[in-house]
């Protein structure tokens, strides 16, 4: 059953399409307007539980901004509501301030649809009449046939239903998402909140506002209290996914945290009890880190009482084409497909692929071949899949030329996470933000 009434205020007709079509498929009810001119009306008849909200129309007003005005006066008028902040690049400091005003999160243009979604069930789960979805009696996770996922599902099994914490570890691209919410819904929390937060993307400035919270007038233009994740998580999970990318002298607030199980809003001094099952991800090695000098030892044993690993997709390979079944009949349902089988030909391709992404490379393949089938079998020809340039190129670029294409290879190997992004490229993420205008990726 889909959850969550959405609202999205965007002035572009083909972004409102484009999202209309996204979204509609995963929440209760979709709705869409053109420009802030009717958004209280429209916050009358509709009753949203989240709003996106575009950060510039045609005019300005007052600040400058008319995301900034509209996300003071929502936050003012319906305090129930949760605010999304839609942006570009260039206005990520806007998004920020946006925050600081009380918006529950901001998406960059051009956005990541899979993180999209996320981020307004997110705040959909943050409202106060959310309504958690029922567990399903069968799994949300794939479990396939080799012998490494067999392992792990017994050992979910013992674990889940207990209160431990734990540690997922594995490539991009494996399912750590997907693996903590099924530990959420076996465990005995599953009928509570459970909160994910993308802890690389949270800015050393908001990462305590975030995760404990304000009160109002904490710092300029708070102007109302926020409930950081933690607390709304209360009862429930809260997953810190990318958690090595924390910095080392905001680990030890978590640490603190975590040991007293209270957190402290900013700006207040009161105490706050949090009843809490944490569940941390990530894709580097700690260990190595915690040698190095890059992560509290004390904080790498307090989340890592028990660690499950999962293995890449082509340590696997018998699990490749049942999953390819499985993300062939989703898509063909829905976008309308014919295909129902897929060739040998392109079985044989998928099975040879080294499949850097995981799964959720696979995933996208399968998508767009869904899309460009014409028969009833997936075939060769409608795949589309990243290949090593030939090594008898003798094609030159400019340096600007070499540097976009080393960007872009980046976003796509680091399936768009910009903070590894920045980290692997050696520059820091306002230089990406930067450079990612310039080239207009």
């Amino acid at each position: 059953m889909k959850h969550g009434k959405i609202l999205v205020v965007d002035d572009n007709q083909g972004i409102r399409s484009a999202l209309k079509l996204l979204l509609t498929p995963q929440f209760a009810e979709v709705q869409l307007i053109a420009s802030p001119k009717t958004l209280i009306s429209t916050m009358e008849s509709f009753m949203p539980d989240v709003v996106l909200l575009d950060m510039n129309f045609y005019t300005d007003i007052n600040t400058g901004n008319e995301g900034l005005f509209w996300t003071s006066e929502l936050r003012k008028m319906y305090p129930d509501v949760q605010i999304v902040l839609f942006t570009a690049y260039a206005d990520i400091a806007l998004a920020v301030e946006g925050m600081k005003r009380g918006a529950f999160d901001f998406i960059v243009k051009p956005w990541d649809n899979e993180k999209l979604i996320a981020t307004l069930r997110s705040a959909y789960e943050a409202t106060p009449k959310a309504k958690m979805p029922q567990v399903k009696s069968d799994s949300i996770m794939y479990w396939g046939n080799s012998q490494q996922m067999q392992e792990i599902r017994h050992s979910l099994e013992k674990i889940a239903p207990t209160d431990a914490t734990v540690l997922i570890t594995g490539e991009n691209g494996t399912g750590k998402d997907v693996l903590a919410r099924e530990i959420h819904a076996l465990s005995s929390r599953r009928h509570h909140p459970m909160v994910c937060v993308d802890a690389g993307a949270i800015t050393e400035t908001l990462f305590e506002s975030e995760l404990f919270g304000h009160v109002k007038g904490a710092f300029t233009d708070a102007h109302a209290d926020h409930v950081g994740k933690f607390e709304q998580a209360n009862g429930g999970t809260l997953f810190l996914d990318e958690i090595g990318n924390i910095p080392l002298h905001l680990q030890a607030k978590l640490l603190r945290v975590l040991q007293n199980r209270t957190v402290t809003r900013v700006g207040s001094e009161k105490q706050i009890e949090i009843d809490i099952r944490l569940i941390c991800a990530t894709n580097m090695n700690l260990e190595k880190m915690v040698h190095d000098g890059h992560f509290r030892e004390d904080l790498y044993y307090r989340i890592n009482t028990v660690q499950m690993h999962l293995p890449p997709l082509r340590n696997r390979a018998e699990d490749i084409l049942p999953l390819t079944e499985l993300f062939l009949k989703k898509y063909a349902v829905k976008y309308h497909r014919p295909v129902e089988t897929i060739s040998e030909e392109a079985a044989l391709r998928l099975t040879s692929h080294a499949w850097s992404g995981n799964i959720r490379e696979l995933q996208n393949v399968i998508e767009k071949a869904v899309i460009l089938s014409e028969e009833k079998a997936l075939l060769l020809k409608d795949l589309s899949m990243n290949t090593p340039a030939k090594a008898t190129s003798t094609v030159s670029l400019t340096l600007d030329e070499a540097e976009e294409k080393t960007i872009r290879d980046t976003l796509s190997r680091c399936n768009g996470n910009l903070s590894m992004v920045a980290k692997e490229l050696g520059i820091s993420r306002p230089t990406l933000y930067s450079k990612l205008k310039k080239y207009g990726i």
